[in-house]
């Protein structure tokens, strides 16, 4: 049974959120308790007006994603990851994770992913980078 390897330009999406316990648990588990995500009177006297997600909370999704799905999936090893936090994200709203898939070099197995996230409701990114994979069998 030959393998399925993924060409340069494919696209994946999947929608995402994430609740306050998720939040506050990431709190727990990096020792980030900055009041702006986990205490709602604090935040609201913000100049965002209520909680954020951490930025690498919000980032985890490539991993997630990645980890499990196209164009990554198991057996992935993350190289690397540069990520740009661009806009705060929210408790309890969903957003979407586009991955596109831009160069591969196949005698390397090795992918270079655009990781994107967008807020559906106003098309803006929030979290944009470059994942770059290893997949023996996808690339």
């Amino acid at each position: 049974m030959e393998s399925k390897k993924i060409p340069v330009g494919s696209e994946y999406k999947f929608i995402f959120s994430f609740n306050q316990q998720q939040v506050n648990d990431f709190a727990e588990l990096t020792g980030d308790h900055n009041p702006i995500h986990t205490d709602p009177e604090y935040a609201a006297q913000s100049r965002f007006g209520k909680c954020i997600i951490h930025g690498h909370l919000g980032s985890s999704v490539f991993t997630r994603f990645l980890g499990m799905n196209e164009p990554g999936g198991p057996g992935s090893i993350y190289l690397k990851q540069e990520t740009e936090y661009l806009r705060p994200m929210f408790v309890d709203k969903e957003y979407e994770v586009v991955f596109k898939v831009m160069n591969i070099r196949e005698g390397k197995h090795i992918a270079e992913i655009a990781t994107e996230v967008y807020d559906p409701e106003t098309k803006k990114i929030t979290i944009r980078g470059t994942g770059t994979l290893k997949n023996t069998e996808l690339y």
